[in-house]
């Protein structure tokens, strides 16, 4: 499977786990796909609601500014506040936390594609500076959307994906060790395959 990645923000791959997710469409035209390209780019960029339009997903998530508070807005320096099932960090006061480090679109007569990457990051609610995810601050997710021609493909890809280590706390560093590992095979294949497959679906 080849990366999509026209606009640039997914990472070389350099250590630790690669996963590719996708999910694509082919329609009968371009102004159909210009279209779908359009409605997937909306749900991708609405974080607040993934787990609405899954159905399935094992997490949810909640948009934040770079203070902790609630937002709508997916924009860099915003945040992802993130529940999986089970025992959050301490570190996150419960939830997992990444931060949006870039958003970049690419387009040409025949391509468009919007990719944005977010990496793990400490809880901009607390000043404990300890990650506060159980991948390390060297991994990343990068969520594309792009439509070559008539075909639309929802991508997310994982790079440099590690276990984080790093945290002072006990009880984060066990939590951690234990769903670092069962991330790396379900919620981030499982649980990415959900949601692509959710962005480019066609109205029924």
């Amino acid at each position: 499977m080849e990366e999509k990645n026209y606009s640039g923000t997914i990472p070389a791959q350099e250590d630790g786990s690669k996963i590719n997710v996708e999910s694509s469409v082919d329609v009968n035209s371009e102004e159909q796909a210009k279209a779908l390209f359009q409605t997937a780019k909306s749900r991708l960029l609405d974080v607040n609601n993934w787990h609405d339009i899954t159905g399935k997903m094992l997490a949810e998530f909640q948009l934040t500014d770079s203070s902790g508070n609630q937002t709508t807005t997916l924009q860099e320096g915003t945040y992802f506040k993130i529940d999986i099932p089970g025992p959050g960090s301490n570190a996150g006061d419960g939830f997992d936390w990444v931060k949006v480090e870039k958003i970049d679109a690419y387009t040409t007569p025949d391509i468009d594609s919007i990719g944005i990457r977010v990496r793990p990051a400490s809880n901009p609610l607390s000043t404990n500076t300890d990650i506060a995810h159980f991948y390390s601050q060297d991994s990343t997710s990068t969520f594309t959307i792009t439509r070559e021609a008539t075909k639309v493909t929802a991508g997310v890809y994982d790079r440099n994906t590690k276990t984080n280590k790093d945290s002072e706390q006990l009880p984060d560093q066990l939590r951690n060790a234990v769903v670092g590992i069962g991330g790396i095979i379900t919620f981030s294949r499982i649980q990415w395959k959900s949601l692509t497959d959710a962005i480019i679906k066609q109205a029924d």
